[in-house]
């Protein structure tokens, strides 16, 4: 793996432990931020990997079509990508609850174990 891509992916598995407390401490802003950066450097990840650079978008879906993302999983993306826009600005601020964060992490962890499968396998 590319010294580059394995930085990626550390910094994409700090964030989702942050995830993960925040989740825990009722921080569900935080928490839903925090995993859709996860996912979208675990995706950059993958992309540095394949094509040795990475676009500079928070479009998670263009990402995951991008590094070839089995269609659920770009359904999941699609979803918490709107998530890093939504948590940063008030105008489109959106509130979040225990039960959707919980069902966001969950889905998360997903997309990142198939990158990981993917990068393990490159």
């Amino acid at each position: 793996m590319k010294k580059e891509t394995v930085e990626w992916l550390k910094k994409a598995n700090e964030d989702f432990k942050t995830s993960q407390v925040t989740f825990k401490n009722r921080r569900y802003d935080a928490a839903a931020f925090f995993c859709q950066q996860a996912i979208e450097k675990a995706m950059k990840a993958l992309e540095i990997e394949n094509f040795s650079s990475f676009d500079k978008t928070h479009d998670m879906y263009f990402l995951g079509k991008k590094i070839g993302l089995p269609e659920d999983l770009l359904k999941i993306c699609e979803e918490i990508s709107e998530y890093y826009v939504q948590t940063r600005y008030p105008d489109t601020y959106a509130k979040f609850n225990k039960k959707e964060i919980s069902e966001a992490l969950n889905s998360a962890k997903k997309v990142m174990v198939w990158i990981k499968k993917t990068l393990s396998n490159s």
